[in-house]
Protein backbone atom coordinates (compact mmCIF):
# COMPACT_ATOMS: atom_id res chain seq x y z
CA UNK A 1 0.00 0.00 0.00
CA UNK A 2 0.90 3.69 -0.14
CA UNK A 3 3.45 4.84 2.23
CA UNK A 4 0.96 7.84 3.15
CA UNK A 5 -1.87 5.61 3.92
CA UNK A 6 0.49 3.72 6.36
CA UNK A 7 1.29 6.94 7.89
CA UNK A 8 -2.07 8.09 7.87
CA UNK A 9 -3.30 4.51 9.33
CA UNK A 10 -0.58 4.49 12.05
CA UNK A 11 -1.47 8.01 13.28
CA UNK A 12 -5.19 7.61 13.46
CA UNK A 13 -4.43 4.15 15.73
CA UNK A 14 -2.14 6.44 17.86
CA UNK A 15 -4.65 8.53 18.55
CA UNK A 16 -7.08 6.24 19.65
CA UNK A 17 -9.01 5.87 16.61
CA UNK A 18 -10.21 2.41 16.09
CA UNK A 19 -11.50 1.00 13.09
CA UNK A 20 -13.77 -2.13 12.03
CA UNK A 21 -15.26 -3.66 9.33
CA UNK A 22 -18.90 -3.45 8.48
CA UNK A 23 -21.43 -3.96 6.10
CA UNK A 24 -20.93 -0.36 4.93
CA UNK A 25 -17.06 -1.09 4.47
CA UNK A 26 -15.03 0.49 7.30
CA UNK A 27 -15.68 2.68 10.12
CA UNK A 28 -14.05 4.91 12.60
CA UNK A 29 -14.60 3.68 16.67
CA UNK A 30 -14.16 6.43 19.48
CA UNK A 31 -11.87 9.62 18.57
CA UNK A 32 -11.22 10.02 22.14
CA UNK A 33 -10.03 7.62 24.85
CA UNK A 34 -12.37 8.82 28.15
CA UNK A 35 -11.92 12.19 29.37
CA UNK A 36 -9.84 13.12 26.08
CA UNK A 37 -12.54 15.15 25.06
CA UNK A 38 -13.22 17.05 28.30
CA UNK A 39 -9.24 18.33 28.48
CA UNK A 40 -9.29 19.40 25.29
CA UNK A 41 -12.43 20.93 25.19
CA UNK A 42 -11.16 22.94 28.74
CA UNK A 43 -7.93 23.90 26.84
CA UNK A 44 -9.70 25.50 24.11
CA UNK A 45 -12.27 27.05 26.50
CA UNK A 46 -9.09 28.21 28.34
CA UNK A 47 -7.49 29.71 25.39
CA UNK A 48 -10.36 31.87 24.41
CA UNK A 49 -14.75 31.82 25.88
CA UNK A 50 -16.09 29.80 22.88
CA UNK A 51 -19.60 28.69 22.26
CA UNK A 52 -20.90 25.10 21.32
CA UNK A 53 -20.13 25.16 17.67
CA UNK A 54 -16.85 27.36 17.89
CA UNK A 55 -15.34 24.50 20.08
CA UNK A 56 -16.91 21.47 17.15
CA UNK A 57 -14.74 23.68 14.36
CA UNK A 58 -11.81 24.38 16.34
CA UNK A 59 -11.37 20.59 17.36
CA UNK A 60 -12.26 19.92 13.76
CA UNK A 61 -9.60 22.36 12.39
CA UNK A 62 -6.94 20.87 15.41
CA UNK A 63 -6.82 17.78 13.80
CA UNK A 64 -6.79 18.81 10.10
CA UNK A 65 -10.17 17.83 9.14
CA UNK A 66 -10.26 13.97 10.22
CA UNK A 67 -12.89 14.27 12.98
CA UNK A 68 -15.59 16.24 13.86
CA UNK A 69 -17.44 15.53 17.12
CA UNK A 70 -20.96 15.82 16.68
CA UNK A 71 -23.09 18.10 19.01
CA UNK A 72 -24.65 15.52 20.60
CA UNK A 73 -21.09 14.39 22.36
CA UNK A 74 -19.36 18.15 22.61
CA UNK A 75 -23.30 19.44 24.53
CA UNK A 76 -23.56 16.59 26.89
CA UNK A 77 -19.13 16.96 27.52
CA UNK A 78 -19.75 20.81 28.03
CA UNK A 79 -22.58 19.99 30.54
CA UNK A 80 -20.57 18.13 32.45
CA UNK A 81 -17.60 20.23 32.75
CA UNK A 82 -19.95 22.83 34.23
CA UNK A 83 -21.83 20.55 36.93
CA UNK A 84 -17.47 19.65 37.62
CA UNK A 85 -17.19 23.69 38.35
CA UNK A 86 -14.83 24.07 35.54
CA UNK A 87 -16.77 26.31 33.13
CA UNK A 88 -19.42 28.55 33.23
CA UNK A 89 -21.96 30.02 30.80
CA UNK A 90 -21.92 33.69 30.05
CA UNK A 91 -23.90 35.61 27.34
CA UNK A 92 -21.91 36.50 24.15
CA UNK A 93 -21.62 40.15 23.05
CA UNK A 94 -25.07 40.12 21.66
CA UNK A 95 -26.62 38.11 24.45
CA UNK A 96 -28.19 35.37 22.03
CA UNK A 97 -25.81 31.94 22.74
CA UNK A 98 -24.22 30.69 25.39
CA UNK A 99 -20.41 31.04 25.40
CA UNK A 100 -18.31 29.09 27.89
CA UNK A 101 -15.62 30.74 30.16
CA UNK A 102 -13.43 28.77 32.45
CA UNK A 103 -13.21 29.10 36.09
CA UNK A 104 -10.70 29.18 38.41
CA UNK A 105 -11.44 25.49 39.45
CA UNK A 106 -11.12 24.65 35.86
CA UNK A 107 -7.53 26.25 35.25
CA UNK A 108 -6.32 24.71 38.27
CA UNK A 109 -7.87 21.24 36.88
CA UNK A 110 -6.24 22.00 33.43
CA UNK A 111 -2.66 23.24 34.99
CA UNK A 112 -2.64 19.65 37.01
CA UNK A 113 -3.19 17.83 33.65
CA UNK A 114 -0.93 19.89 31.96
CA UNK A 115 0.96 16.73 30.19
CA UNK A 116 -1.94 14.55 29.59
CA UNK A 117 -2.73 17.83 27.30
CA UNK A 118 0.15 18.66 25.89
CA UNK A 119 0.30 15.59 24.60
CA UNK A 120 -3.46 15.42 23.41
CA UNK A 121 -3.04 18.26 21.30
CA UNK A 122 0.69 16.70 20.31
CA UNK A 123 -0.96 13.93 18.83
CA UNK A 124 -3.68 15.87 17.56
CA UNK A 125 -1.04 17.84 15.62
CA UNK A 126 0.38 14.58 14.40
CA UNK A 127 -2.85 13.44 13.04
CA UNK A 128 -3.75 16.81 11.28
CA UNK A 129 -0.33 16.59 9.14
CA UNK A 130 -0.67 12.74 8.34
CA UNK A 131 -4.26 13.70 6.81
CA UNK A 132 -4.02 17.35 5.75
CA UNK A 133 -5.74 17.21 2.58
CA UNK A 134 -7.01 13.73 2.51
CA UNK A 135 -9.81 13.47 4.93
CA UNK A 136 -12.05 16.16 4.45
CA UNK A 137 -15.49 15.65 6.33
CA UNK A 138 -16.86 18.84 4.60
CA UNK A 139 -16.44 17.54 1.27
CA UNK A 140 -18.09 14.43 2.35
CA UNK A 141 -21.29 16.61 4.15
CA UNK A 142 -21.60 18.60 0.82
CA UNK A 143 -21.83 14.75 -1.12
CA UNK A 144 -24.26 13.80 1.33
CA UNK A 145 -26.53 17.25 0.87
CA UNK A 146 -26.20 16.51 -2.95
CA UNK A 147 -27.57 13.16 -2.48
CA UNK A 148 -30.08 14.12 -0.47
CA UNK A 149 -31.03 17.06 -3.02
CA UNK A 150 -30.87 14.68 -5.75
CA UNK A 151 -33.07 11.94 -4.06
CA UNK A 152 -35.49 14.32 -2.77
CA UNK A 153 -35.91 16.24 -5.88
CA UNK A 154 -36.64 13.02 -7.94
CA UNK A 155 -39.12 11.62 -5.52
CA UNK A 156 -41.47 14.64 -5.84
CA UNK A 157 -41.97 13.08 -9.25
CA UNK A 158 -41.08 12.94 -12.98
CA UNK A 159 -38.73 15.90 -14.50
CA UNK A 160 -39.42 17.62 -17.79
CA UNK A 161 -37.17 17.76 -20.31
CA UNK A 162 -36.07 20.88 -19.27
CA UNK A 163 -35.49 20.07 -15.88
CA UNK A 164 -33.47 16.68 -16.48
CA UNK A 165 -30.85 19.12 -19.04
CA UNK A 166 -30.72 21.89 -15.63
CA UNK A 167 -29.80 19.08 -13.54
CA UNK A 168 -27.35 17.09 -15.20
CA UNK A 169 -25.48 20.73 -16.04
CA UNK A 170 -25.13 21.89 -12.81
CA UNK A 171 -23.89 18.47 -11.84
CA UNK A 172 -20.97 18.42 -14.77
CA UNK A 173 -20.16 22.01 -13.92
CA UNK A 174 -19.78 20.83 -10.33
CA UNK A 175 -17.76 18.01 -11.54
CA UNK A 176 -15.39 20.13 -13.50
CA UNK A 177 -15.15 22.85 -10.72
CA UNK A 178 -13.49 19.74 -8.51
CA UNK A 179 -11.53 19.01 -10.97
CA UNK A 180 -9.92 22.37 -11.30
CA UNK A 181 -9.97 22.80 -7.67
Amino acid sequence: MHRFYHQAHRSRHAFGWSERQGRRGVRRGRVFEQGDLRLVLLKLIADKPSHGYELIKAVEEAVGGAYAPSPGVVYPTLTLLEDMGYVRQQPDADGAKKLYAITPEGEAHLAEQKAAVEGLFARMGEVAAANRGRSAPQILRAMQNLNTALRYRLGRGPLSDAQVQGVAAALDAAARAVEDA
